[in-house]
C-alpha cells in the first residue's frame, strides 16, 4: 500500500487513491482518519498529474517565450523537488529510519503524509498560476498571457507573507526577468527584436511610426517607467540606423563596447529594481551616444536643424514672413483679377479664385528667389538659407480639419500637440488651409518627431498671422493718394489763372472731403497696428528669444544651471549679483569654468528636453487658451476686411478722379453709390475692430486673474521628480560623468507685462454716426 501511494504521489494515477469508498465492504476495511489521509495523498497526486500535464502543454504549445520558461522551472525546480521528497521518504522507510518505521516495521500512514504537508499549500499555488497561464487560451477576444502580466503577479506573490509562497515565487520571477532580460539584451544590445516567442515583447514593428517601432505599455512591466521604456526604444531604433550604415565603422563602435553593456544588465539581481533597471539603460544610451551617436548625429548637425525652426518656423527672420507675405497676397490678387476677366457666366465659379497646391508651392519658390537676390546683394554665404530651401515645404491641406492638429490620434501621442487650440490661424494666409511643413531626414528623427513638427506647424502659422496682419496695416501708409494731395494742385504759370484756382480749390476741398472720411479709419488702423505691434513684441521678443535663448545656451553649454537646479531668470544676473550677496569672490571663477564645460548631450536627452522647450514655448504663446486665440482670430478676419474695403474705396476714389478730370466714364458702374455703400462698411469694420481688440484686451485680462491658467504657466513636465532622483542617485555613485544638467524652461513673458501697454487710456469711446468721437 506504502509503495501504491509514492507511486499516485509521482504522477502514476492509482485505483487506490482515486476510490471513494462508498462500498460498505470498502468502508469497513478504511477508517475514516485513514481515509482522510488518503484523500489528502489523492489530493497531493492529482495536483501533480495536472501540473505535469498542463506545464508539458504550455512548454510545447505557448507563444509567450516567458511563460514557456516558468513553466519549464515548474518541471525542473519544483515538480523535481517534489519528486526528490517523495523518493527521500521512500529511501528512509527502506533505511527504517526511526523517523518513520516503528516497532515490528510498522509505518504509519500518518507519518508518511505529514512528510508531505509543506507541499499541498505550494503545489495549490502552483496550479493558480499555471492557471493563470493558460486562462484566455482558445478565447478569440483575449490574447494569451502576456509576459508582462504574468512578472507583475509573481512580484505581487512575493508579498502573500507565506515563506514557502514567496520563496516559490522568488525562484519563478527569477526565470521570468532573466528571460525577459534576454529581450531586452537583443534590443538594446542589437536592435533585434526576440524572434523567438516574442509576440509579448513591449517593442512591437510598426510602418505607420516615424521609427518603425513604437512601444504597446500594456506589454509593459509594472517596474518599468514609461521615460525607461523611451529610452529603450531609442537605443533600440539608434542601434538599427549604426548598422543600416554600411560602409562606415559606425556599426564596429556599436559591437565595440558590448563587453561593457553585458555587465551592465549582468550585474541587475532579481526581483528587479526600477531605479536600478533605469539607471542601467540610461548608462548604456549614455555609453551609446558617447561611442556611436556623436558620429552619427553630431551636436553641431543639431543646431543646425534648430536654426532652421527658429529662424522660419519661429518667424526668426522676418524678411521670410514679409516675403512671404507679400508673395501670397500678390498670387492672391492675380487671381482676383484672372476671374474678373473672365465671362460673367465664368465668374461664380469659386474654382477661379481657390488658390492650388502648386500656386503654393510657387509662392514659396518665389520667396526664396525674392531671399536669395537680397543674400547676393550682400555677397553673403547663408547656410541656414540654402538648407531651409531644400527642407521646407508649404502645402495646402484638403480640409480645414485635416489642417489641425490631430487630437486623441495614435500619431498624435504628444500632450503638447492635444493641447493646442484648433483655432484655424492657417487660413489666412490663402484664405485655404495652408502649412509649412519640413522634412524629416535620417538621423534628425532620433530626436526631432513628426508630432514636434507639428506643433512647429501650428506656432507658425499662429505668429505669422499676426505678423501678416501688422503688415497689411503698414502698408496703408504707402498708398500716397490716400495721406496727400492727389494729384497735386496746378504748378503756376497756370496755377494762377482763374481756371488754376478753381481747379486748385476743387482738388482741396476734395482732399478736405476725403480727410475727413479717412480720419476714423486711420485712427482705428494706428490703434490696431499699435496693438499688434506690442503683442507681437510681446510674443517675439519675450516669450519666443527668451525661451530660444536660454535653450540654445543650454544646448551649447553656456550659462547652463547647476545639475538639478531650476533654470530662472534671476540666476542668469551674472556673478556680480551673487558676490555682492554672499561676500564670495570665488564665485565668478567657478561660475567661467562651468561656462566652458562641453555639453554632451545624447540625442533622447535632447529630444526630452526639446518637447519641454515646445511645452513651454506653447502655453507661453497662449496657444492652449481657446478664450485668447478665438477673439484674436476673429479680430484678425476684421483687420484683414478693413485693409480690403480701404483699398476698394481707393480704387473707387481713383475711378472718380478719372472720371472728373480726365472724363473717363465707366457705363457699368455707379461710383457715387458704390462710394456710399464702402463708406458704411468701413464705418462698421471700425467698430468691429475696435470691439475685437476690447475682446481680446479683456480675454488677457481675465486670463491673468485665472488661477488655473497661472498653474499652468507653473507646471512642470511629467516625469520631472523621477529623473532628478536619477541625476541625483548617478551622481551620488559616480555614474554622471560627462552627463550635463537636465533642462528646465526658463520663466519669460508675463502677460501683466503685457497688458500694461496694451493700456489704450480713453481710446475706447462712444462711437458716433460719422466716426469716433474717442479717437
Amino acid at each position: 500500500m506504502l509503495h501504491e501511494i509514492l507511486l499516485s504521489l509521482s504522477g502514476h494515477p492509482s485505483p487506490l487513491l482515486r476510490n471513494d469508498y462508498s462500498d460498505p465492504t470498502a468502508s469497513s476495511l478504511i477508517s475514516p482518519p485513514e481515509r482522510q489521509l488518503l484523500d489528502t495523498a489523492a489530493h497531493l497526486s492529482d495536483l501533480h498529474c495536472r501540473l505535469k500535464d498542463e506545464t508539458s502543454r504550455i512548454r510545447s504549445g505557448h507563444p509567450s517565450a516567458i511563460c514557456r520558461a516558468v513553466a519549464s522551472a515548474i518541471v525542473m525546480i519544483h515538480l523535481g523537488a517534489f519528486q526528490l521528497k517523495i523518493l527521500e521518504v521512500e529511501d528512509s522507510i527502506l533505511r527504517k529510519d526511526a523517523a518513520l518505521v516503528g516497532a515490528y516495521n510498522i509505518v504509519p500512514l500518518t507519518a508518511v503524509v505529514s512528510q508531505f504537508s509543506g507541499w499541498t499549500r505550494r503545489l495549490e499555488w502552483l496550479w493558480e498560476l499555471v492557471g493563470f497561464m493558460t486562462a484566455d487560451e482558445g478565447r478569440k477576444d483575449k490574447l494569451p498571457c502576456q509576459a508582462a502580466k504574468l512578472i507583475d503577479r509573481l512580484r505581487n506573490e512575493l508579498q502573500t507573507g507565506y515563506a514557502d509562497i514567496s520563496e516559490t515565487a522568488q525562484s519563478l520571477l527569477r526565470v521570468a526577468e532573466t528571460s525577459w532580460l534576454k529581450q531586452v539584451a537583443a534590443w538594446v544590445l542589437y536592435g533585434r527584436r526576440p524572434t523567438v516567442g516574442g509576440y509579448d515583447f513591449f517593442i512591437l514593428e510598426d510602418e505607420g511610426e516615424e521609427h518603425g517601432y513604437r512601444i504597446d505599455n500594456d506589454l509593459l512591466p509594472s517596474f518599468v517607467t514609461p521615460s525607461t521604456a523611451e529610452s529603450m526604444l531609442f537605443i533600440g531604433v539608434s542601434i538599427n540606423r549604426a548598422r543600416s550604415r554600411a560602409g562606415t565603422d559606425l556599426g564596429a563602435s556599436v559591437l565595440g563596447h558590448l563587453a561593457s553593456q553585458h555587465q551592465e544588465l549582468a550585474r541587475l539581481s532579481s526581483p528587479l529594481n526600477s531605479v536600478v533597471f533605469s539607471r542601467a539603460i540610461t548608462s548604456i544610451r549614455y555609453t551609446l551616444s558617447r561611442t556611436t551617436l556623436q558620429k552619427l548625429l553630431p551636436l553641431a548637425r543639431v543646431l543646425e536643424i534648430l536654426k532652421v525652426l527658429r529662424e522660419f518656423f519661429l518667424i526668426g527672420r522676418g524678411e521670410f514672413a514679409i516675403a512671404l507675405t507679400q508673395q501670397a497676397d500678390e498670387k492672391i490678387r492675380s487671381r482676383w483679377r484672372r476671374a474678373d476677366n473672365l465671362a460673367y457666366e465664368k465668374r461664380n465659379n469659386l474654382g477661379t479664385v481657390i488658390v492650388k497646391e502648386g500656386e503654393v508651392s510657387a509662392v514659396l519658390a518665389r520667396t526664396w528667389a525674392f531671399l536669395g537676390s537680397m543674400q547676393s546683394e550682400h555677397a553673403d554665404e547663408d547656410e541656414a538659407l540654402e538648407l531651409a530651401r531644400d527642407l521646407l515645404r508649404l502645402h495646402v491641406s484638403k480640409s480645414i480639419e485635416a489642417a489641425t492638429p490631430a487630437k486623441g490620434s495614435e500619431r498624435a501621442s504628444d500632450k503638447t500637440l492635444d493641447s493646442i487650440v484648433s483655432t484655424p490661424f492657417r487660413n489666412l494666409l490663402f484664405s485655404v488651409p495652408v502649412t509649412l511643413t519640413m522634412q524629416i531626414q535620417s538621423p534628425l528623427d532620433l530626436f526631432l518627431a513628426q508630432s514636434d513638427l507639428q506643433i512647429y506647424t501650428a506656432i507658425n502659422s499662429y505668429l505669422l498671422s499676426i505678423r501678416r496682419a501688422h503688415l497689411r496695416l503698414t502698408d496703408l501708409w504707402k498708398i500716397t493718394s490716400l495721406r496727400r494731395h492727389h494729384p497735386p494742385p496746378p504748378r503756376a504759370p497756370y496755377g494762377n489763372t482763374k481756371a488754376g484756382i478753381a481747379k486748385t480749390r476743387l482738388l482741396r476741398e476734395r482732399w478736405s472731403l476725403r480727410s475727413s472720411i479717412m480720419r476714423s479709419t486711420w485712427s482705428t488702423s494706428s490703434a490696431a497696428i499699435f496693438f499688434l505691434g506690442e503683442t507681437e513684441a510681446y510674443l517675439q521678443v519675450e516669450v519666443v528669444e527668451g525661451l530660444w535663448s536660454h535653450f540654445h545656451d543650454w544646448l551649447t553649454g553656456k550659462g547652463e544651471p547647476a545639475r538639478g537646479e531650476h533654470s530662472r531668470p534671476q540666476t542668469s544676473q551674472g556673478p556680480l549679483s551673487r558676490n555682492d550677496n554672499t561676500g564670495n569672490n570665488a564665485q565668478p571663477e567657478s561660475h567661467t569654468t562651468h561656462k566652458d564645460t562641453q555639453p554632451n548631450h545624447d540625442p533622447q536627452t535632447l529630444s526630452t528636453a526639446h518637447r519641454q522647450y515646445l511645452s513651454a514655448l506653447t502655453r507661453r504663446l497662449l496657444l492652449t487658451q481657446p478664450t485668447f486665440s478665438t477673439p484674436l482670430y476673429e479680430l484678425l478676419i476684421q483687420i484683414d476686411h478693413l485693409v480690403a474695403l480701404v483699398h476698394r474705396l481707393h480704387a473707387v476714389w481713383l475711378s472718380a478722379d478719372l472720371e472728373a478730370d480726365e472724363g473717363v466714364v465707366d457705363a457699368f458702374s455707379n461710383l457715387d453709390a458704390e462710394e456710399r455703400d464702402v463708406r458704411a462698411q468701413l464705418r462698421g469694420i471700425e467698430r468691429r475692430v475696435k470691439f475685437g481688440i476690447e475682446e481680446v484686451i479683456a480675454a488677457l485680462r481675465s486670463l491673468s486673474l485665472d488661477s488655473a491658467f497661472a498653474a499652468e504657466m507653473e507646471g512642470e513636465e511629467e516625469g520631472q521628480v523621477e529623473e532628478e532622483m536619477m541625476m541625483m542617485m548617478d551622481e551620488e555613485d559616480g555614474d554622471g560623468d560627462g552627463v550635463v544638467g537636465k533642462y528646465r524652461p526658463r520663466r519669460v513673458g508675463g502677460i501683466d507685462r503685457l497688458l500694461m501697454k496694451l493700456d489704450f487710456g480713453g481710446w475706447f469711446g462712444p462711437v458716433a454716426e460719422d466716426g469716433m468721437d474717442g479717437i
